[in-house]
C-alpha cells in the first residue's frame, strides 16, 4: 500500500502556483514601493524576523547588499519587546517577516521603529494579523494555510516576494525578468533528482550545508530543515567561514551538500568544496551539470535567484530523509505551527 502524502510534500509543490499568483496580483504594489523607496532613499534597513522567515530576509539582505548598496542589519526583537530600548532609526526603512504576524517580539520592534521613525513595511501570510494592521506597508504572500510545521511555501513565498522588492528597489530589469521564469523554475525543480544526497543523509549522524552570498542563508534554511524534520544534526556555515575550525570535523563519511549557483561567488565556492574534499567530507554539489558528485539544478536564469530553485528541491529531499529516518515532517515532537515569543 502506498503512504499517505505528508502535508509537506503537498505544500511544498504549491510552490510555483502560489508564486506565480502572488508576484501577479502584487506587481502593481510592488512597483510602487520600489519607487517610493528610491525617491526615499532609506539610509540603512533594519530586519525583524524568525526561523525560516529569517531566512528569507537573509536573502534579501544579499540581494540588497549588492544591487542597492545599503546596509542591511537584522536587529533581535528583545531590544523592542523585553530591553523596551529607545530606537533611532529616522529614515530608515524597518522590513518585518512574519508568516502569522502574530508573534508579541516582531510586532513590538516594529512599533518601536516606527516610533523611532521608520518607514515600517510588512511580509505576511495573514494580512488580518496585527503585524499587518500597525505597517505603513503590507505585502501579503497570500500562500493559503500551510498545515505541516515546516515552513516550505511560505518561506519560499517570502524571499520571492522580497526578491521582487529589491528588482523593484534597485530597479534591475535582468532580476524582474528572472522573477518572471521563477515559477516555471520551481516547477521543474521538483522534477530533479537528489537521490545522492538522500542515499547520504539517510544514515548521517551530523552534515554540513554550505554557500556564499545569497546562497548562504539557503543554507541555513536547509540545515534547519533537517533539524526540525529529519532529527539530524545539521550546520550551515558560508564557504569562506567552513575553511576555518569546521573543517577539523571532516571524515569520509561526514555529508556536506554545497549550494552554487552561478553568480560572481561560483569559482571562490569551487575551491572551497575541493578543499572540503581533500580534507575528507563527502560533498555534493548543487549547481547542475553532470560533474563528479553534482545535483542537478533547474535553473531560474537569473543567478541570484537559483538558490530559491535549490531550495525547493531540497525541500523536496529534505521531506523523503525525514520519513527515511522514521519521522513525521508534519509534526516534530517538540515544534508548534506558530511560536509566539516575547
Amino acid at each position: 500500500m502506498t503512504a499517505e502524502p505528508t502535508l509537506m510534500s503537498l505544500e511544498l509543490r504549491q510552490t510555483p502556483a502560489v508564486v506565480a499568483e502572488m508576484l501577479q496580483r502584487e506587481a502593481g504594489a510592488l512597483a510602487a514601493l520600489g519607487r517610493s523607496l528610491r525617491e526615499r532613499g532609506p539610509a540603512f534597513v533594519v530586519t525583524s524576523a524568525r526561523g525560516s522567515s529569517d531566512n528569507a530576509v537573509g536573502f534579501f539582505k544579499y540581494l540588497v547588499e549588492i544591487l542597492v548598496g545599503l546596509p542591511v542589519a537584522s536587529m533581535g526583537p528583545s531590544v523592542a519587546s523585553i530591553y523596551e530600548a529607545n530606537l533611532r532609526v529616522r529614515g530608515a526603512l524597518v522590513l518585518s517577516v512574519s508568516q502569522s504576524g502574530g508573534s508579541p517580539d516582531i510586532v513590538a520592534l516594529q512599533r518601536a521603529a516606527r516610533d523611532g521613525g521608520a518607514l515600517a513595511v510588512a511580509v505576511v501570510n495573514d494580512a488580518a494579523s496585527p503585524l499587518a494592521r500597525e505597517a505603513d506597508t503590507v505585502l501579503p504572500i497570500g500562500a493559503g494555510e500551510e498545515r505541516s510545521v515546516a515552513a516550505t511555501k511560505t518561506c519560499l513565498a517570502s524571499a520571492v516576494m522580497l526578491a521582487a522588492l529589491a528588482a523593484e528597489w534597485a530597479d534591475d530589469e535582468g532580476l524582474r525578468q528572472g522573477l518572471k521564469r521563477l515559477p516555471d523554475a520551481f516547477s521543474r525543480a521538483l522534477e530533479t533528482n537528489w537521490d545522492a544526497a538522500l542515499d547520504l543523509l539517510v544514515p548521517a549522524r551530523s552534515c554540513y550545508l554550505v554557500g556564499r552570498g545569497p546562497a548562504f542563508p539557503v543554507a541555513v534554511e536547509a540545515a534547519l530543515k533537517l533539524k526540525e524534520t529529519a532529527v539530524l544534526h545539521a550546520e550551515a556555515f558560508s564557504a569562506a567561514e567552513v575553511m576555518h575550525g569546521p573543517l577539523q570535523l571532516l571524515t569520509p563519511d561526514f555529508p556536506v551538500i554545497a549550494f552554487r549557483p552561478r553568480d560572481a561567488a561560483f569559482g571562490a565556492t569551487g575551491q572551497a568544496v575541493e578543499r572540503l574534499r581533500q580534507a575528507g567530507g563527502r560533498v555534493l554539489v548543487a549547481e547542475g551539470g553532470e560533474g563528479r558528485d553534482t545535483l542537478p539544478v533547474a535553473s531560474s536564469a537569473h543567478p541570484l535567484l537559483d538558490p530559491l530553485v535549490m531550495l525547493l528541491s531540497f525541500y523536496d529531499l529534505a521531506e523523503r530523509v525525514s520519513r527515511a529516518r522514521g519521522h513525521d515532517p508534519d509534526r516534530p515532537a517538540h515544534l508548534a505551527k506558530v511560536t509566539r515569543t516575547v
